[in-house]
């Protein structure tokens, strides 16, 4: 008789399985809880720093908690009446016969920024800016923490439409290792009278792994960048996670399901 070659197949045994459960949920469970928590904290934050300035008496809190908290000196205030027959055990939602409202200091501090900026970029919200800001170049302490937290504002808030271009690879750090960066804009002045051999020199930005905000700003010829199909957005999300999240879909074999155009090496 012919022996018929059989590879037994392996079970997943109780411990595996529930090992791998636990690992993908931990993949769905950490980013949204994660999430979640850092959006709660920072509000938090934001509201302990803004209500303080705020009267009692004009707290969203209490304005609430009359309608919607029972209170032992009026305990059919508002519709309070509906959540609690009893004043001495008001719902969970109620402290110190007021309501815990998360996320007030956030809204207030929202419209106050909107409400300051709209009346700087008034005439006289100009006119009183220059005044202020010539008043603290006079003090010698302020000035150097009021232009440094400034020259910071505006570097990171910054309303520009320069963005970047497209994303390419270039060779670095040396020939045949090839780098994901961002093409800024075409080198001009300067820069590009400097290389005249070459038709066009492109500023490329090469960020790290995995802080794309710091990096390398390199002058490459255009004739050695190869451009990028994918999305701005594609190329970071491959930078940030160390080249495991890839752009597109793929099939069983890690392949894109549609292959971009060939691209040739450039001429040397």
């Amino acid at each position: 008789m012919n022996e018929q070659n059989s590879t037994p197949i392996k079970k997943r045994g109780l411990i595996g399985g529930l090992r791998a459960s636990f690992l993908t949920g931990l993949v769905v469970v950490l980013p949204i809880g994660l999430t979640l928590y850092l959006i709660w904290t920072v509000t938090g934050w934001i509201d302990g720093f803004v209500l303080p300035f705020i009267p009692e008496k004009f707290q969203p809190s209490e304005w609430f908690g009359y309608w919607f908290c029972p209170s032992p000196n009026a305990p059919a205030s508002g519709i309070s009446w509906f959540w609690a027959s009893d004043p001495a055990k008001p719902p969970f939602f109620c402290k110190d016969n007021g309501i815990n409202l998360r996320g007030t200091g956030v809204i207030i501090f929202l419209i106050f920024t909107i409400l300051m900026g709209w009346i700087a970029r008034g005439l006289i919200g100009r006119s009183f800016l220059h005044w202020a800001e010539r008043l603290v170049d006079r003090t010698p302490v302020v000035r150097s923490i009021y232009s440094g937290i400034k020259q910071i504002a505006e570097t990171v808030f910054a309303q520009t439409d320069q963005n970047f271009e497209k994303a390419c690879l270039v060779e670095y750090p040396k020939e045949g290792i090839w780098a994901i960066g961002f093409i800024s804009t075409k080198a001009k002045g300067e820069i590009a009278a400097r290389f005249p051999e070459h038709d066009e020199m492109l500023s490329v930005f090469l960020p790290t792994t995995p802080n794309p905000t710091s990096g390398f700003l390199l002058f490459v010829p255009s004739t050695d960048v190869r451009m990028l199909d994918m999305k701005i957005e594609d190329a970071a999300k491959l930078i940030i996670s160390a080249g495991l999240v890839y752009p597109g879909g793929k099939d069983k074999d890690g392949v894109p399901v549609t292959q971009p155009a060939a691209l040739d090496a450039p001429p040397r």
